[in-house]
C-alpha cells in the first residue's frame, strides 16, 4: 500500500510521550505485537497519521488498532471517534477496536479475534470473543 499521509510533525513529541506512558492495556497488547512477533507484521505505536495518533498502525495490511478505555464510551467522545474513523477509512484504513478490559481480562482471545479480521479481512466484531475460562455453547 502507498505511504499513508504522515503524522503532523509537531506532535513528534506529544508522540514520544504517549509512548513512553502507554496505559496497561496498551502496554500489554504491545508485548505481543512488537518485533514482528504477531503473523510477522510491523505494528507500529502511538503513531501519527494526519491530525491524528493512533494507537497501533500495521502499514502492511492497511490496519489502525485502537484500545478504547471507558471515555470512549461518553457522547461527545463517540461522535469525535466516528469522525476521526471516517477520515481514517478516507484513507484506506481499516480500524479494530478494543475496550481495555478485553485486553486485560483476555489477551489471548483479542489475538484470536485480530488474527480472524486481519487473514479475512473483516472490521466488523467478532460476536463470540472468548472470554478466558468460558466455553463456547455447542450448537
Amino acid at each position: 500500500m502507498n505511504r499513508v499521509l504522515q503524522g503532523d510533525s509537531k506532535k513528534r513529541g506529544l508522540r514520544s510521550r504517549l509512548r513512553s506512558k502507554m496505559t496497561p492495556a496498551e502496554n500489554r497488547l504491545w508485548l505481543r505485537l512488537r518485533a514482528r512477533q504477531f503473523h510477522s507484521l510491523k505494528f507500529r505505536r502511538q503513531h501519527g497519521i494526519g491530525p491524528y495518533i493512533v494507537d497501533f498502525y500495521c502499514s502492511e495490511k492497511a490496519v489502525v488498532i485502537e484500545v478504547d478505555g471507558d471515555v470512549h464510551g461518553v457522547a461527545d467522545r463517540m461522535v469525535r471517534d466516528q469522525e476521526r474513523e471516517k477520515a481514517l477509512r478516507s484513507l484506506g484504513l481499516r480500524i479494530i477496536r478494543y475496550t481495555n478490559d478485553d485486553i486485560m481480562d483476555n489477551v489471548e482471545g483479542v489475538l484470536a479475534d485480530l488474527s480472524r479480521r486481519l487473514l479475512s479481512g473483516s472490521t466488523s466484531p467478532h460476536p463470540s470473543l472468548q472470554r478466558r475460562g468460558t466455553e463456547v455453547p455447542k450448537d
